[in-house]
């Protein structure tokens, strides 16, 4: 097929003896997403090339896949220069430019003219043909030519991917998942580093309105297009918030009700073979999330858990947000079970003695298993079903 679309690996190069693995989970990945799609995947340690009759359609949907660094629409040509001139010529006579650069990579040594040579003989083909200049710092088009074993490969200015590691090669993690701006993005992180991903909501009515859950489902559909497999398990936490809401002082809520909610992702991930627990904790933003708190919320477990997000400012985060489209979802003005009872002054520096001691007013044990008996989970998380839950 004359017309292919080839992927870029990037950081996956680097995985020497392990390389093999990764790119067969990325091209995994990408029948998975492609499912629909009539398409021809085929790849080596270097690249991986799909064949397929709408490549700009295509091109789009590898926009969101983590595992590749760069995409390009290319055209394989037989390997001598009478083909790849023309070649170069019919895809620079449909662009708008004025200047230009040609890019040999020559991978085919039994090639032989040296790479900076072929570069002079199809730009001096160029300029004899079009009206233009080159420019190798700064051109408006960059023309690569690589020179394989297996014929010729010519395509036009690469269009960045969004790099990071095939999602699922680390295995799952649980993203503790609020209708905020941070968890989002701390999910959307992980997920970059490879890790797969079902996110644990607690909804607490009629304390919290079905507009916050439903806000929350479709923040999870949101990441969930940078995956495909996401699953989202709602707990009902209402019994169990308003006994802490009772039996704690008001100061102490918020530190109790983390070191809950903390015990009920381990139950949790434990059941659905997770093997990190993801939050959107950023250091000193909140009450709950001084270093502190962290300890004092965090000692409840000894699951490993990480926070994406914990050394950035707010900024830094809205930015990624508005990237991945989750940000203008987060804002809508819904409240969920972490500030439905917001104390007017949370402890920012609490003990964990008098959190041993207050949480010894209540039976918690048992109001944690109803919690993680009567979760819901909601599987049809495609950006074309969220609206359902609207």
């Amino acid at each position: 097929m004359d017309n292919l679309i080839l992927i870029k690996y990037g950081e996956l190069t680097t995985k020497k003896a392990n390389r093999k693995v990764f790119i067969k989970l990325l091209a995994s990945n990408i029948k998975n997403l492609l499912k629909d799609f009539d398409i021809k995947i085929r790849f080596d340690r270097v690249r991986m090339y799909i064949e397929c009759s709408n490549p700009n359609v295509i091109v789009e949907k590898l926009k969101n896949v983590f595992g590749i660094h760069g995409i390009v629409i290319c055209h394989k040509v037989n390997t001598n220069t009478d083909d790849i001139k023309d070649k170069v010529i019919e895809l620079l006579k449909s662009k708008n430019f004025k200047t230009f650069k040609i890019k040999t990579k020559r991978a085919d040594k039994n090639f032989e003219i040296h790479s900076m040579d072929f570069n002079n003989i199809i730009g001096g083909h160029v300029l004899k043909n079009i009206d233009c200049k080159v420019d190798v710092h700064n051109p408006d088009i960059t023309v690569t030519i690589e020179i394989r074993m297996d014929g010729t490969y010519i395509y036009l200015n690469e269009i960045k991917g969004i790099g990071g590691y095939p999602v699922g090669i680390q295995g799952k993690g649980m993203l503790m998942l609020s209708g905020g701006i941070d968890s989002p993005v701390a999910g959307y992180l992980a997920l970059k580093r490879g890790v797969d991903l079902e996110c644990l909501y607690f909804e607490s009515p009629p304390h919290t309105s079905l507009e916050a859950k439903n806000k929350v489902i479709k923040l999870a559909s949101i990441i969930n297009e940078y995956s495909g497999n996401i699953k989202l398990n709602v707990v009902p936490f209402t019994k169990l918030q308003e006994a802490i809401y009772k039996n704690v002082p008001e100061n102490y809520v918020i530190t109790i009700m983390r070191r809950m909610m903390y015990r009920i992702a381990y139950k949790v991930s434990l059941k659905n073979k997770c093997k990190i627990i993801i939050n959107g904790e950023s250091i000193g933003q909140v009450a709950s999330q001084t270093l502190t708190s962290i300890s004092v919320i965090n000692s409840v477990t000894n699951f490993p858990i990480i926070r994406p997000v914990a050394c950035m400012d707010k900024l830094e985060i809205i930015d990624i947000a508005h990237k991945i489209n989750t940000y203008e979802t987060s804002i809508l003005p819904y409240e969920d079970c972490c500030t439905i009872f917001l104390p007017r002054h949370p402890i920012i520096n609490p003990d964990i003695n008098k959190c041993i001691l207050y949480e010894k007013n209540f039976d918690y044990e048992s109001l944690i298993d109803e919690c993680v008996n009567n979760i819901e989970t909601i599987t049809n998380l495609n950006e074309t079903n969220y609206n359902e839950f609207l």
